[in-house]
């Protein structure tokens, strides 16, 4: 099972992965990865992150990744909620779970989700600080990370 949702409404991870869980008897690991907005981003006070895409385009590039997933690590599920709109320090992002019967690929299929996401989900971040607005670049180490998917195959 594969669950996408881009929202701007906040999540409650409790109940999401519960909801994952109740979907597959077989589920022996769930691993989940919750992204937040930080304070201090490249030596700046962040006030807020606005965080854009593009409808329809952003949920299939997320249900591409996802499936990827899948057929990585057979039987496991995968859910992703990411929120878009104005966002505070400490607020949540992004939650990614994946489910599988053994911890080693629930924790492998988490990873390589949120490698994927980092690198290829379109999503774009613009950051309020102190002294205006800027974009969000990816990082370097993001793409390093995702360096490592390619070696597996």
């Amino acid at each position: 099972m594969t669950t996408v949702r881009v929202q701007e409404a906040d999540f409650d991870i409790s109940t999401e992965v519960a909801a994952l869980r109740a979907q597959n008897p077989k589920v022996g690991a769930v691993a989940c990865f919750v992204g937040t907005v930080r304070d201090l981003n490249e030596g700046s006070a962040v006030q807020t992150m606005e965080l854009e895409h593009y409808p329809g385009m952003t949920e299939k590039s997320l249900e591409a990744i996802a499936r990827q997933a899948r057929e990585r690590w057979p039987g496991s599920d995968v859910l992703i909620v990411h929120r878009v709109g104005q966002l505070k320090p400490l607020d949540q992002i992004v939650l990614v779970a994946t489910t599988a019967m053994h911890r080693a690929e629930a924790f492998e299929s988490c990873a390589f989700v949120m490698d994927y996401l980092k690198t290829q989900a379109p999503f774009w971040k613009k950051e309020k600080t102190e002294a205006g607005e800027r974009w969000v670049d990816a990082r370097e180490s993001d793409e390093s990370a995702l360096k490592r998917w390619s070696q597996d195959e």
